[in-house]
């Protein structure tokens, strides 16, 4: 087995590096695309007319077609095909998706037609979105299958954390930049959107210059011995499911990311509602959390490597980003310093878990159900985390939150109290601590080695 792994195109630092960042470049384009619309929320209620019910409903959008079957697909046909032509079709979709949620906004006679008594406007945007979505979040089974085996026996935890880090440029982009970008095109909601079109291209041309590496990574392994996987079958779903730790592991996700990325969809606008900030800049503070995360997730990826402690990394991470909304549900604290202290802090929590619970589902699962298994948790925390939860904040804004009218530049749009909003991330918090306590102690139980390093000697 050491001579197989001398002999694979792996073994060259260039070449894995290489082949990540490649695919980490595609991923930070869909990021950015993911998060275009967050800053975009008061712009979007002031020129669309859209209600925080229709936001959530469109940002609810991007987990349709994964939680009905699409992502499970993916991962399956992920095991059987290859991850080059899953990366193609992943990144075909998002260029298709994307394309499709830019035409509904900016076509404003949508808004006046109904489709199944939904706004024609808002179901077309949220479909566009969900055909980008499904794209995606296979794009990210993908990234996570073809890691584990282009960086198996080197600095795995690493090179994830650094995709992962990566790929939030492209969040830090979207909640910098969308709204100075609509305000250049005369408050244009549409041109961000377009922007990132033009992105998810060059990132699937991008992804071509990774299947020819990866060929060439086949032909140095053909004929080494111990390297064929074995092929996918559908038992290997019911034997997937039959590991406690997988149950952890997923639910854990699904917990932590909806008090994540629900929060960054409505955090614009929290800075603007609670904080006092222009809307111009609403986006600058939460910007701060995925450029926080760059180095983060590289240095705690790297400690998983050397140390280990990953279990005990998700139980940390849980923890502060309890205290975190704790801190944004107290309404005396108002003041911007306590937004961008908070951001901060939650973004030590944000590289802490994900730079651990990515690379530590190798340890249970393997090579060959993988992409099984991480779509499987990413359709878990599309259900949860990308659908229900943004969903359930839009209404619960709508109905519980709003407590008078705000008026700028002449439009009008509701003023929203965040309080309650914040009190549902918190009680998510709670719960992925529990399970990544629960996470540790099975992995303990079952020997998995989760609180062990990636690295050997």
């Amino acid at each position: 087995m050491v001579q197989s792994v001398k002999n694979s195109l792996r073994a060259s630092v260039a070449a894995r590096w290489t082949a990540l960042f490649i695919v980490s470049f595609t991923m930070l384009c869909g990021y950015y695309v993911a998060d275009v619309a967050s800053p975009l929320k008061p712009l979007i209620e002031q020129k669309l007319h859209w209600t925080s019910s229709q936001y959530g409903f469109f940002t609810g959008g991007y987990a349709w077609l994964n939680i009905i079957g699409g992502l499970l697909l993916g991962g399956i046909l992920l095991d059987k095909v290859g991850a080059r032509m899953a990366g193609v079709l992943a990144g075909v979709l998002m260029v298709l998706g994307c394309g499709l949620k830019w035409f509904a906004i900016q076509d404003t006679s949508l808004f006046t037609r109904t489709f199944l008594g939904f706004n024609l406007q808002v179901f077309a945007a949220a479909f566009g979105f969900s055909i980008f979505g499904l794209g995606l979040e296979i794009c990210g089974v993908t990234a996570s299958k073809l890691i584990a085996r282009w960086f198996k026996g080197y600095e795995i935890a690493l090179a994830m954390g650094l995709q992962v880090s990566t790929a939030r440029i492209g969040t830090a982009i979207a909640l910098g930049l969308s709204d100075p970008i609509a305000r250049a095109f005369r408050d244009s909601v549409g041109a961000p959107v377009f922007v990132g079109f033009v992105m998810l291209l060059a990132g699937l041309v991008a992804y071509f210059l990774y299947c020819a590496m990866d060929r060439k990574l086949d032909a140095s392994e053909s004929d080494l011995e111990g390297e064929a996987e074995e092929p996918f079958r559908f038992s290997d779903i019911r034997e997937i499911l039959s590991i406690r730790s997988f149950w952890y592991v997923a639910i854990l996700c699904a917990l932590f990311y909806s008090a994540v990325f629900p929060f960054l969809k409505f955090a614009p606008d929290l800075m603007v509602q609670k904080f006092h900030i222009k809307e111009s800049w609403a986006g600058a503070i939460p910007s701060v959390l995925p450029f926080a995360t760059i180095p983060l997730t590289v240095v705690f990826g790297g400690y998983y490597d050397r140390k280990g402690k990953g279990a005990s990394l998700m139980i940390l991470g849980s923890l502060l980003l309890v205290l975190v909304h704790c801190i944004f549900s107290i309404p005396l604290l108002n003041s911007w310093s306590v937004a961008l202290l908070a951001t901060i802090v939650l973004g030590f929590s944000f590289s802490l878990v994900p730079s651990a619970i990515w690379p530590s589902v190798p340890r249970f699962i393997p090579q060959r159900r993988l992409g099984t298994a991480y779509a499987l948790i990413f359709w878990l925390q599309n259900l949860v985390a990308l659908w229900g939860v943004p969903c359930l904040i839009g209404e619960v804004l709508d109905r519980y939150c709003i407590v008078g009218t705000r008026v700028v530049e002449g439009a009008s749009s509701p003023a929203y109290n965040y309080t309650l909003p914040m009190v549902i991330f918190t009680i998510c918090g709670v719960l992925s601590l529990l399970f990544a306590y629960l996470l540790k102690t099975d992995g303990q139980k079952m020997g998995y080695g989760l609180e062990e390093p990636s690295v050997k000697g």
